[in-house]
């Protein structure tokens, strides 16, 4: 049934994807941004990860497969570009915007900050990429099924950007003291993740 379907695509996205659980990296990735920068950051972010989920529903396996391309291989390289972003974290060497920042280099950073790592890997992931083809392969060519599919996607996309939205509010009861902390703190726990996606990625292309 229709609605069996999107109850279980809705659990399996939200889980996978995690709007609430990455606040905190939200947090880390735009300090220092102001908040209008930071709003924006939050749209873009959730624009494209809405957009790379809803294309992998429509192509993502088609396209794989013409490529030859593994979701193994995609979790290593998610992996090692998301370490990167994990270093700079954890040694504070992350770029940051103090307050007379220019207007178009600030704007450029948002494009890019929004893009990666927020849309991808972290919301766009090779957990939730592989989620959306295989729920995709579940509505089995059915138009009625493959549009739940796409709305379900859409409605995730909105539950990360209202997380994000939300997300300042949480920064300012943390202080600059509680900011830092939480920025080195998720330094560590992105370099166990972007270690643990290689890994993932290293035993299925062995298991393969």
């Amino acid at each position: 049934m229709p609605l069996d379907f999107a109850i279980s695509a809705l659990l399996t996205l939200f889980v996978v994807v995690d709007p609430v659980g990455l606040t905190p990296t939200f947090l880390a990735i735009t300090h220092g941004l102001p908040r209008t920068a930071r709003r924006s950051v939050a749209l873009r972010a959730s624009l494209i990860a809405g957009a790379v989920l809803i294309g992998t529903a429509l192509i993502g396996d088609w396209l794989f497969r013409m490529l030859g391309i593994s979701l193994a291989a995609f979790r290593i390289a998610g992996g090692l570009l998301l370490f990167t972003i994990a270093f700079e974290m954890l040694f504070g060497v992350r770029m940051r915007r103090e307050g007379e920042a220019a207007e178009q280099a600030l704007e450029e950073h948002v494009r890019n900050v929004a893009a990666f790592p927020l849309a991808i890997p972290l919301l766009a992931g090779p957990g939730a990429i592989t989620a959306t083809v295989l729920l995709a392969g579940r509505a089995d060519g059915n138009l009625i099924r493959l549009g739940v599919l796409l709305a379900v996607v859409a409605l995730v996309a909105v539950a990360c950007f209202v997380a994000f939205i939300f997300a300042g509010q949480i920064g300012r009861l943390l202080g600059m003291t509680g900011n830092i902390v939480l920025s080195r703190l998720l330094g560590v726990l992105l370099a166990a993740l972007a270690v643990q996606f290689v890994v993932d990625g290293i035993r299925a292309l062995l298991a393969g």
